[in-house]
């Protein structure tokens, strides 16, 4: 169980930082539009911060996407990590 949680959590990191560089901000800019801090971005990304619900919609919102675009390809993400 642990092994898929780290997986998990690496391939929503991936996910987060994709959609961050698409648009072309930095984590401080994504952290001031989604109201968390610079640092806990830097652990999403790197997959060592497990985020909640609302830490999920605040980051969709500074993204300027939904959740479930946020999260569309995480199940082929988390296969590309095995």
């Amino acid at each position: 169980m642990e092994q898929s949680k780290t997986r998990l959590l690496k391939a929503l990191g991936i996910l987060i930082r994709r959609h961050r560089m698409s648009i072309r901000i930095s984590q401080e800019e994504l952290g001031l539009r989604s109201h968390l801090d610079r640092t806990y971005i830097s652990g999403l990304e790197r997959g060592v911060r497990n985020p909640s619900l609302t830490v999920l919609v605040s980051l969709a919102s500074g993204l300027n996407i939904t959740v479930s675009e946020l999260l569309e390809n995480l199940e082929t993400e988390m296969r590309n990590l095995e």
